[in-house]
């Protein structure tokens, strides 16, 4: 397995002017993802999100640094880089939410990068990659099962 890029497609029941503010704003990352967020959904926008750990020990901040915002067509950020430092291609993963419009709904096409830049060792690698492809497993739905909630209510 290259441990390179994970790519997953959804489709979501509601428009893709409500998926976009889903997963931009920090009222609704809280019920589907699960982390509180704080950061502005702009171009250049930086921040953090955190969430209790798995552990129940302490605390998780993952810094967030918004690299593109299209509404509704295009979020993309960069995120699980060092705090004290500025996310580059070298220290961070990439993510790409692109939207479209498509049988009365939204295809979300999920696109996230830069597990080999990183330079993680090759056990390393393979455990980051295999926990976010478990992570968008989970979440992705959960995503799609929020947004449409939020159309029927």
């Amino acid at each position: 397995m290259e441990y390179g890029t994970i790519a997953r497609e959804i489709h979501i029941d509601a428009a893709p002017e409500v998926v976009y503010e889903v997963i931009t704003k920090p009222e609704h990352i809280a019920q589907w993802w699960g982390f509180d967020a704080s950061f502005p959904a702009v171009s250049g926008g930086a921040g953090r999100m955190t969430k209790q750990r798995r552990d129940g020990i302490g605390t998780l901040v993952v810094p967030i640094h918004v690299v593109e915002a299209d509404a509704p067509r295009r979020f993309v950020f960069r995120w699980v880089h060092p705090q004290d430092r500025p996310a580059t291609s070298q220290n961070s993963l990439l993510v790409t939410f692109e939207l479209a419009p498509a049988d009365r709904g939204t295809l979300l096409r999920l696109t996230e990068a830069g597990f080999r830049e990183i330079g993680w060792e090759a056990a390393q690698l393979e455990a980051h990659y295999r926990s976010h492809c478990a992570g968008w497993d989970q979440h992705l739905p959960n995503l799609a099962a929020y947004a449409a909630g939020l159309v029927r209510a």
